[in-house]
């Protein structure tokens, strides 16, 4: 019982410790420019939905479950009773994933789909906690020239996807954890303005004014 106990209060105490790491590392974050270019972010998706278009949002790993989590949010809802919002994740068909990847190439994979999915107007979000997953930069290089706006989410500096973004989301943090620790915080903030600005206009019952 002894050992069990001994067990359970590292494991209390690992669990402190980390979230008052979160905790430091959202408020360093709060004091730097991030908050305004999240601002940015909200701008352009509020216009971009205001005017018919649409999301097309991935990563790998992780970062495929947060392009998935942010789809759910606007398709379905995030606080508020609305209408659906235009969101996809490229990330969801298990076909077209490995189809595309076993025959042409997994660093290709998203810029084929945002070449058939992908409208002059809509918006490409790549998240990449790096900013160098070769398949992301790639599809922001594809998506820009076909016309498309482009936000990407990725930690300190931006990588190599940082010149191919009209709004970059980079978190001011190095290890790979606490960058995605704040990518969430980021992209619910992001969904509840967005759902908040778009609200009047899209809810039930009511024709959306997009």
């Amino acid at each position: 019982m002894s050992d069990q106990l001994t067990v359970a209060n590292k494991a209390a105490d690992a669990a402190k410790r980390a979230l008052e790491q979160a905790a430091e590392n959202m408020r360093e974050v709060a004091s730097t420019g991030f908050p305004a270019q999240v601002a940015r972010a909200v701008e352009l998706i509020t216009d971009t939905l205001r005017n018919g278009n649409k999301l097309l949002v991935f990563g790998n790993g992780g970062s495929a479950a947060d392009a998935e989590h942010i789809c759910a949010e606007l398709v379905g809802r995030f606080m508020l009773e609305r209408r659906g919002l235009p969101a996809i994740a490229l990330t969801c068909n298990g076909a077209i994933l490995t189809a595309w990847g076993n025959d042409k190439g997994f660093d290709s994979v998203f810029d084929r789909q945002i070449e058939a999915l992908g409208q002059p107007g809509d918006i490409a979000w790549g998240i990449s906690t790096s900013g160098n997953s070769r398949n992301v930069v790639s599809a922001m290089q594809t998506a820009r020239n076909a016309g498309l706006r482009t936000i990407g989410l990725t930690g300190e500096g931006g990588g190599q996807m940082a010149p191919h973004c009209d709004v970059l989301l980079a978190v001011p943090l190095r290890e790979t954890p606490q960058i995605q620790e704040v990518h969430v915080v980021t992209y619910h903030s992001i969904c509840s303005q967005v759902e908040l600005l778009l609200a009047p206009q899209t809810s039930a019952g009511n024709e959306p004014a997009l």
